[in-house]
This record gives structure tokens, sequence and C-alpha cells, in this order.
């Protein structure tokens, strides 16, 4: 008998920008998952190209304000203790290719270490994203390319944007 309970999972990211590989995953993992919480983490180690507000607003650009099975939020700290205090029940990781795996599945052993009652889930994009990420469509854009079946139409503008100025 299927459970009433609502299942909940993170999916963590820079997402300096939001791809089409990015919204693949999230429409895999809907199907999985009742709803999801998109984390962008706050992380000064990092420099991304987009400010963390403007990552936030790209994100929720891609989802009808509406949509009440999705919610964007910057996380500070650990993202699985920030999982178990939300009660998901998972962290989406998203696999582009074996090299990927190495690294996750580390990292999933230690969240499992760390909370034993968060699991990872591991999904694949869909073939046609498989190869991108956000640094290839930035180094892409930064030079001129077309990266505008990658990203969504408002994320490429603010691509072309950012690197106008440069």
């Amino acid at each position: 008998m299927p459970s009433a309970k609502k299942t909940l999972a993170v999916y963590p990211g820079t997402f300096d920008p939001i791809t089409m590989g990015h919204l693949d995953i999230i429409d895999r993992a809907l199907n999985l998952f009742d709803k999801i919480i998109i984390a962008v983490p706050i992380n000064p180690a990092k420099t991304p190209l987009f400010s963390l507000e403007h990552r936030l607003e790209m994100a929720r650009k891609c989802f009808p304000e509406d949509y009440s099975r999705i919610e964007i939020v910057a996380v500070s700290g650990l993202l699985v203790e920030y999982a178990a205090k939300r009660k998901a029940k998972a962290i989406i990781r998203g696999l582009r290719a074996v090299s990927d795996f190495d690294y996750e599945f580390q990292l999933a052993l230690m969240n499992k270490k760390l909370q034993r009652e968060v699991d990872t889930v591991f999904l694949m994009p869909g073939f046609r994203w498989i190869y991108i990420s956000s640094s290839i469509i930035k180094d892409a854009a930064r030079h001129g390319g077309d990266v505008s079946d990658l990203v969504p139409e408002h994320v490429n503008q603010h691509l072309r944007a950012a690197f106008a100025k440069s």
C-alpha cells in the first residue's frame, strides 16, 4: 500500500549558471520525489561568474511561481545536515560520466556516515545533456559560442550580458 507521506529530496549545486542538464535532472527527480529543494550553497572559497542572488534568481525563473513542488534556497554549512534538518529522504547528485562517479561516491559515503537517514540518489541527465557542464557552457559563451540550446533563454541573455562586458 503506497505511503501518504510526502517525500522530499535536496538537489545541491552551484548552478553557475543553471543548465538544461540541471533542469533534466530536476525533472527526473520529480518522478521519484514529491518535492525538490534546489540548494545553492554559500561557498566563499568559490568565485562564480554570477552572484548568489543572481544564481537564485535565474533558477527561480525556470519554474512558474505557483509551482509548489520546487523550492529554491541558499544554504550554508554541511549540506547533509541541512537535508536532515529539512527531513529530506535523499540528496540528488547528477552524474555525467564515469569520471564524476569517484568523487560523488566518496561524498555519498561521507554523507551517509554523518547522517544515516539521508540517502544519495544518483541520476544521469538525458543523453543530449550528458556532455555539458556549467563550466563548459561558460567557456563557450566567453569565447562567443552559441549556447542558446544548452541553457534556458533568460540564462543565455545573462551569459551574453556578462561576457559583453569583458
